[in-house]
């Protein structure tokens, strides 16, 4: 139980220092920002349930009013801004993450949690994000769609690095990834 605390405080923190890294904020409000590659390693590691559960305690905290979120936001304003969509949409993409990982017996470890992060951290999150759009911009689903593919290619990038790390961890401490068992049939990492 203390280390499953422990996992999610840490990745939730790392998903708050993801957001010291400099951004880029595009013209309809939401920035680009290495956040999301937390959000779909936090799933992509801990599994459905704690990766979301870390999410939720990353948002808790912008909620009160911690400036975690990238360029220093924090507080109850971001739940109504165009970020919304992706803000709320953190736990159900770690959640959709870790889902993939724990249920999709692929081998290597690395290629299921770049897919993972692929249906997770890009698909489940665009989803969410362009209804936050489309409702705060007043724009259609399509418009708002349209505004988020600007995002893809970083997105992929980013889903790229988690199976890259991913794949690491299941070399060098497979018991890191608890979704992850290495056997006699799979012994490839």
């Amino acid at each position: 139980m203390e280390r499953n605390l422990a996992q999610i405080a840490l990745f939730a923190a790392m998903i708050a220092a993801l957001g010291l890294v400099p951004q880029i904020t595009l013209a309809f409000g939401v920035p680009i920002t290495a956040q999301s590659m937390g959000v779909m390693l936090a799933g992509a590691v801990l599994g459905a349930w704690r990766g979301a559960a870390a999410t939720a305690l990353f948002l808790v905290l912008v909620a009160l009013g911690l400036p975690l979120l990238s360029g220093g936001r924090g507080g109850l304003g971001i739940f109504v801004s165009p970020t919304a969509g992706f803000a709320l949409g953190f736990p159900v993409a770690a959640f959709v993450t870790g889902l993939v990982v724990e249920r999709l017996r692929l081998r290597p470890a690395g290629l299921v949690a770049g897919l993972g992060a692929v249906l997770g951290g890009i698909v489940v999150l665009y989803a969410l994000g362009a209804i936050g759009l489309s409702l705060v911009l007043g724009k259609t689903l399509p418009e708002a769609f349209m505004l988020t593919a600007v995002f893809v290619p970083g997105d992929l990038l980013k889903a790229a690095i988690t199976g890259m790390l991913v794949q690491a961890l299941a070399r060098a401490r497979p018991q890191t990834l608890a979704w992850y068992r290495r056997g006699p049939a799979n012994g490839a990492a």
